[in-house]
């Protein structure tokens, strides 16, 4: 059941991409996190140069318990 909110890919070549999430539960749906056009996407991230969002400590969107606060905040529902 709702098999298409979750999906490892432990054949990337960068998988895990962050550190700090059980490999068993990484969830690379949001392989490319949907929010980072956001300021207030929820996750955490550092600005760069230029205003630039730095995301490589977030693990947001590779938490199988986040799928649907990302689709809430996609679709506005928030």
């Amino acid at each position: 059941m709702y098999s298409y909110r979750f999906f490892t890919n432990r054949d990337c070549e960068f998988f895990p991409c962050h550190k700090n999430v059980n490999e068993e539960e990484f969830n690379c749906i949001f392989c490319y996190c949907p929010l980072y056009a956001f300021d207030d996407c929820g996750g955490c991230y550092t600005k760069m140069e230029k205003n630039v969002k730095d995301c490589s400590a977030c693990t947001l969107p590779h938490k199988r318990e986040n799928y649907e606060k990302i689709i809430r905040k996609l679709t506005l529902y928030d």
